[in-house]
């Protein structure tokens, strides 16, 4: 019994019941109407925005390297032992993530 529980088997038992919900579900749909409404933008009935929501990607790099040097400076700070030796490295860590932030 436990060979049903190994990937390819289970992978090939489950795709059956997949389509098989598939059919049921587009069934239960029913018919749809094209309409000009399903194709325009919905923004909460507002009208939509045409300018980007981020502009370049500038914020996008300074957020990645803020969650980077986090990340990382808690790993190493995680994998060690506090002594007075580890202060300075917190010390950086702090003073480049608030670089970050401020821009």
């Amino acid at each position: 019994m436990e060979i049903i529980l190994t990937p390819p088997i289970a992978f090939l038992i489950y795709i059956p019941f997949v389509i098989f919900l598939l059919l049921v579900g587009k069934g239960m749909a029913g018919t749809s109407k094209k309409s000009s409404m399903k194709e325009t933008i919905y923004a909460s009935g507002e009208e939509a925005s045409t300018t980007p929501a981020a502009p370049g990607y500038k914020p996008f790099f300074m957020i990645a390297f803020f969650f980077a040097i986090l990340h990382l400076g808690m790993l190493i700070i995680g994998t060690g032992t506090f002594s007075f030796q580890s202060v300075p490295f917190l010390l950086g860590l702090m003073f480049s993530l608030i670089a970050l932030l401020l821009g």
